[in-house]
């Protein structure tokens, strides 16, 4: 088996085992890996790199909109927050704008950082530590 075989066998079993709250974390890496890939292609003037990884962030974002739970709460700000990044994500592609990117990356990153904070709390909690001193 070459590496290159062994390391897409290593990501699809790490997507299969992953939990709901992995899985989550690993979009938010996605997004934030094509916006960085779109952002080369912008500053390289390749149209087709930012096109190509602009529709991967925005799908990974369609994703994570028609994943949420909309008998909660706090889903109503986080679908109001994706359509946002979402039609961002658009218009950063129509006018090949990476500021617009800067600012889209910044939203990705805190829903990323928070929601990975999230998991390790709940992993503390499963294993029946407290965090209290």
């Amino acid at each position: 088996m070459s590496i290159l075989n062994a390391n897409k066998a290593y990501q699809n079993n790490s997507v299969q085992t992953a939990s709901p709250g992995e899985l989550t974390l690993m979009l938010y890496n996605g997004c934030l890996k094509f916006i960085g890939l779109a952002r080369t292609g912008i500053e390289l003037k390749n149209t087709e790199q930012k096109n190509t990884n602009l529709l991967k962030a925005q799908k990974i974002i369609q994703e994570l909109m028609v994943t949420l739970n909309m008998d909660l709460e706090v889903s109503q700000s986080l679908m109001q927050m994706y359509d946002y990044i979402h039609r961002r994500l658009i218009e950063a592609n129509i006018h090949s704008d990476a500021a617009i990117l800067d600012e889209v990356e910044d939203y990705v990153l805190d829903f990323r950082n928070t929601w990975k904070e999230v998991i390790q709390i709940n992993r503390r909690m499963q294993h029946g530590e407290t965090g209290r001193v």
